[in-house]
């Protein structure tokens, strides 16, 4: 399918690393560049019913970090209640997921913004039922993809191992981003350099813990001009 400049899949090097925290910070990035977003999350599990309505954290984020509101079900096609792996909840909660939607609803998105970010689900394999994963939901979309590497003891592997099954699947890894998953991480610095000189794609930025009220500013440690830069 036909692609746009600013358009991007956000994965990450496993679950629980930043990815709606990073994604956030990139809209607000690209709504600072002059520039109408709005983020997707296909797929979500975990979400409570508030005044009759289903709410899922990650998803109240990037609603809150997109400059366009988009109904529900353009936003994310696919919330559901239990908090666990998508295969097993859909199994559970007798859901279909059914990836040309999900192709359908980011093809009505990209009418609605500039900049259209979705966030992928879990890690970037991550099995969405007996057939089919995130994997294929990625190669429907076509978009480059974003990685988020959540910097902790094994980082430098995930991160390598995710880059190599992301350009196997015959996508485009645009760009990678940093994110402190342990503070108190030793070797940090190493770490980073270590991925920066073998991943073959810039890195965006390295994002720090920041405290609930600083991060409306995480998207003043990314560089998106190095998206413009990128190669095949």
């Amino acid at each position: 399918m036909q692609t746009r400049t600013n358009d991007y899949f956000i994965t990450g090097t496993d679950t629980e690393i930043g990815k709606t925290f990073v994604t956030s910070a990139l809209l607000r990035a690209f709504t600072q560049q002059g520039r109408s977003t709005l983020g997707m999350k296909p797929i979500a599990s975990g979400a409570e019913e508030v005044d009759g309505v289903l709410h899922n954290e990650d998803v109240d984020s990037l609603v809150a970090a997109s400059s366009i509101k988009a109904p529900q079900e353009i936003v994310v096609p696919y919330l559901m209640r239990t908090p666990a792996a998508p295969h097993i909840v859909a199994k559970l909660e007798n859901v279909k997921m059914d990836v040309q939607h999900v192709q359908h609803c980011y093809q009505q998105a990209q009418s609605l913004a500039d900049v259209v970010l979705v966030e992928g689900v879990g890690g970037f394999c991550v099995p969405l039922d007996d057939q089919t994963s995130t994997v294929d939901l990625a190669q429907r979309l076509g978009l480059p993809v974003i990685l988020v590497v959540g910097m902790r003891l094994g980082c430098i592997n995930h991160a390598l191992l995710t880059a190599q099954a992301i350009r196997a699947s015959g996508l485009k890894l645009a760009a990678w981003v940093a994110n402190t998953v342990d503070s108190d991480m030793r070797f940090f610095d190493e770490n980073v350099q270590a991925i920066a000189q073998r991943i073959g794609a810039p890195c965006l930025g390295v994002m720090p813990r920041l405290a609930a009220d600083a991060l409306d500013h995480a998207h003043q440690h990314l560089r998106l001009e190095l998206l413009r830069g990128e190669s095949s």
